[in-house]
């Protein structure tokens, strides 16, 4: 069964959508977290039940990361999102230490392609669809501006200022 919540954030009002599951803490493992006018964001479907209580482990944790007090999320994520090569790419980005970037050239590296590939693993970031907990915010420009957000880019200079601060 698939389950959603909102939260208020810094970002916005968060869409957390989940499905049950027997290993995760507090019972749902998350499919998708979405902040609002998302490019390819999740949006409420029908048969879709409303449970707050099923995020409350990761609306706490949600809560510190933006209060400061959290620098790695411990969230199960559903199983099956994404293609081969677009969860070899997020399993990547969760490997970007809280308070630092890389760059797209050098993620690519760092999973041995080519600086051919660098567009597509541009493309399977921008479809991460677990925003802020798995965080595509890290990765930035080779030059150092920063680029491609599917939040927008306002929302990742504010989630790079916070994990500076």
């Amino acid at each position: 069964m698939t389950v959603y919540a909102t939260i208020d954030s810094p970002l916005g009002e968060l869409l957390l959508v989940g499905e049950e599951s027997p290993t995760a803490k507090g019972g749902t493992a998350l499919v998708s977290l979405s902040v609002p006018d998302q490019k390819g964001g999740a949006v409420v479907r029908g048969g879709w039940v409303r449970d707050d209580a099923a995020f409350d482990t990761v609306a706490a944790q949600l809560r510190a990361y933006f209060a400061g007090s959290l620098t790695r999320f411990d969230v199960e994520y559903a199983a099956g999102a994404g293609t081969d090569f677009q969860r070899k790419v997020w399993d990547a980005l969760d490997t970007v230490p809280y308070g630092t970037t890389t760059t797209y050239g050098r993620l690519a590296e760092r999973l041995g392609l080519s600086r051919a590939a660098v567009r597509a693993l541009g493309t399977a970031i921008g479809r991460n669809p677990l925003l802020v907990v798995r965080p595509c915010h890290r990765v930035i420009g080779a030059d150092g501006s920063l680029t491609g957000y599917a939040g927008g880019l306002e929302r990742k200079r504010l989630l790079l200022d916070l994990e500076t601060a």
